[in-house]
């Protein structure tokens, strides 16, 4: 087979890649190695009932992903009131904090030493500027302060990444919550506010799942005679001066060998690399060999009562629980439970291939999910378990260890050498991109595509999320303060 364009994976990035080529006239091959398209961001569905793999908010500030999501999806969005609240040490706490939540469910005292240590981490921070953080505890206690850091952030990020805090990588936190402050957490709590994309109060979301989102992108491509091959596993990928020339790829017993001028992949950098024909040199093997995943698996649960929890989804940091975060799909989309009488619980656990969660039976992982949540007291005595299903997910999250950045760079370096091949999306790039990221890139790669010079490289979060009050909100917070607390 012959095309223009060759695209591998049919999540976010490579649908929007050939959904943006298709607008222009050009008709790519898509290759997607699993049995639905939208990678991470897909729907799954048992028995009627849909779960998303980890929630997926449709909120954004770049404004040619909106309009996508818009152009595509149309009137089918739904808007959701964000609820989010997280569990330690037997409690539940706001999420975002609220002042008067947080003092009530800690108690005056170590409400007290919080403000204190984050009063004295920002003097420090003032009186003796330091080299930029190398690590995620020490980015943390430099902003929230070393208590703050225990409480909130210490035991949930090791559940998430199985490594200590000291062990991931600093930009990993400035990508995910760069811009947040204590000081502004307390003001937004106190008199509104949601200029923060962790602060957002609102969301949309498709009326069933995500996963609607990519069918339709799926459909559109389709549409204009650019085939969706599902199922089909690339093999090898063939290249000759500077040069991709060709993918071979499986569909069960069949061999799909394709040439393209262009080729825009979105398949782990690493196994992108390990199918390169001639090999890459050893140093280059070596580094996609060492770079790391952190997989994940869902178990959904049905349970036979009406209503359960108001919350969205709700964080679990006390470390006794396996389990490290919990949807209530139902409170995402009423339409994603077939059963308006029954409840659908996304029971989360991050974990790596071949430990002793992962390697658990279904039948297992059902039992234990089943006891934590009532252990977290989130379901009553009485109410039962109807039935669940075990979803796993491979290579989710890419893992910002000590040694990720000089890994990936041999691959960047390795990889530009090839003029008519770009790589997006989260594990393309091995950057732990929201979807709308994913989706810029993918949009970035076909503009180049059709002439442009976009460097991919640079789309991160600061382009998308301004956390920074502008010198207008902080003029109205004032006012704020000043109606609050006038002036002696």
């Amino acid at each position: 087979m012959s095309s223009e364009t060759v695209v591998i994976g049919a999540g976010p990035a490579g649908l929007t890649a050939a959904y943006e080529l298709v607008k222009h006239g050009i008709k790519p091959v898509v290759l997607e190695q699993a049995d639905k398209v939208g990678g991470i961001s897909r729907t799954e569905t048992y028995k009627g009932y849909r779960f998303d793999i980890g929630g997926h908010r449709f909120f954004t500030k770049i404004g040619e992903v909106e309009q996508l999501w818009k152009e595509v999806l149309e009137d089918d969005f739904i808007k959701v009131p964000r609820l989010s609240r997280i569990y330690y040490q037997g409690k539940f706490f706001d999420y975002p904090l609220s002042v008067f939540n947080t003092l009530l469910n800690l108690g005056p005292f170590d409400s007290s030493f919080i403000v204190l240590s984050y009063l004295k981490a920002r003097l420090k921070t003032r009186l003796q500027p330091g080299p930029e953080a190398e690590n995620f505890e020490d980015w943390v206690t430099e902003r929230f302060g070393s208590r703050l850091y225990r409480t909130f952030f210490k035991t949930y990020t090791e559940k998430v990444w199985g490594i200590p805090c000291d062990k991931i990588q600093a930009e990993w936190a400035a990508q995910r919550i760069k811009g947040l402050s204590l000081k502004k957490a307390v003001i937004n709590s106190l008199f509104g506010g949601n200029d923060t994309k962790t602060l957002i109060k609102e969301f949309d979301y498709p009326i069933l799942g995500p996963g609607m989102m990519w069918e339709r992108f799926q459909e559109r491509v389709e549409e204009q005679g650019a085939p969706v091959h599902l199922n089909t596993r690339v093999v090898r990928i063939e290249h000759d001066d500077n040069r991709i020339k060709q993918v071979i790829a499986q569909r069960g017993d069949e061999i799909m060998t394709l040439s393209a001028e262009q080729f825009i992949s979105s398949m782990p950098v690493t196994a992108l690399v390990k199918c390169l024909s001639p090999a890459p040199p050893e140093a280059v093997m070596k580094a996609a060999f060492s770079l790391k995943y952190r997989d994940f698996l869902i178990v959904s649960l049905i349970i036979n009562r009406e209503k359960l929890f108001p919350d969205n989804w709700i964080y679990i940091h006390s470390p006794e629980f396996k389990v490290g975060r919990i949807q209530n799909f139902k409170n995402w989309s009423p339409a994603m439970v077939p059963d308006p009488s029954k409840t659908c619980l996304g029971m989360e656990y991050f974990c790596s291939e071949g430990d002793p969660v992962w390697e658990m039976s279904d039948e297992d992982l059902i039992r234990l999910a089943s006891r934590e949540i009532k252990d977290l007291k989130l379901v009553d005595p009485e109410a039962v378990v109807e039935d669940g299903v075990v979803i796993r997910q491979r290579k989710a999250y890419p893992v910002y260890d000590g040694e990720y950045r000089q890994h990936l760079q041999v691959l960047r370096d390795y990889l530009e050498r090839f003029e008519n091949l770009q790589t997006v999306g989260r594990n393309g790039m091995h950057r732990y991109n929201n979807q709308d990221h994913s989706m810029l890139t993918g949009l970035l790669a076909a503009k180049n595509i059709l002439g442009g010079q976009h460097d991919l490289w640079n789309v991160n979060t600061e382009r998308s999320y301004h956390e920074d009050f502008t010198k207008e909100q902080w003029s109205q917070v004032k006012g704020q303060v000043q109606q609050a607390v006038p002036a002696a």
